[in-house]
């Protein structure tokens, strides 16, 4: 593999799992404050069921059409960009009805992406047993440098959390156009 492409495939990682990071451990508190008077607590475990829900569902649709007809970056991107508009939905919802049909929405979305990151670096790699370690640590570096700034910046009560993770996801999006081929031929 070579270093411009692995570098493509740490940013790839870095920024999947910075999108997740920033705004699924916060949108509890979020949702405290931003849906005050409603019921905030079933709300809150529906809200973060949508993320299992989509992991059940979304390969069905996403899978069989990423593998066979369109290069996974690609899906990727577009799956990301329209991610991130979704996140900003998010934050102008005034119920918890219309917040949880966002975010599960959202989840169908951005769940298969999980999946796809890792068929863009696994197409990539000459001996993955080697190299896929040290392109999904930058993943979880990512979750934590999102934890950090969210945390130390003073964002996690706020709508903040999901712009930051629209923005990074509208980035990921874009990113995603340039990453190397990963259309296996059938």
């Amino acid at each position: 593999m070579k270093l411009k492409t692995g570098i493509l495939l740490s940013a790839m990682m870095f920024l999947q799992y910075y999108i997740w990071g920033a705004w699924y451990v916060t949108m509890g508190p979020y949702m405290d404050l931003a849906f005050k008077g409603q019921n905030v607590d079933v709300a809150k475990g529906a809200a973060y069921s949508a993320g299992a829900i989509a992991t059940i569902i979304s390969p069905f649709f996403v899978g069989m059409i990423a593998d066979r007809y369109f290069a996974a970056q690609r899906i990727m991107g577009v799956l990301h960009l329209v991610g991130a508009a979704l996140l900003v939905y998010a934050t102008q919802m005034t119920h918890t009805s219309g917040f949880y049909w966002v975010i599960l929405v959202y989840s169908l979305l951005y769940m298969p992406t999980i999946a796809l990151s890792n068929s863009v670096a696994f197409a990539q790699m000459t001996d993955p047993g080697k190299q896929f370690p040290w392109i999904r640590v930058f993943g979880t570096l990512g979750w934590i440098v999102a934890g950090l700034i969210i945390a130390n910046f003073g964002f996690k009560d706020s709508n903040t959390t999901f712009l930051v993770a629209a923005g990074v996801s509208a980035l990921l999006g874009l990113l995603s156009f340039i990453l190397p081929n990963s259309l296996i031929k059938f």
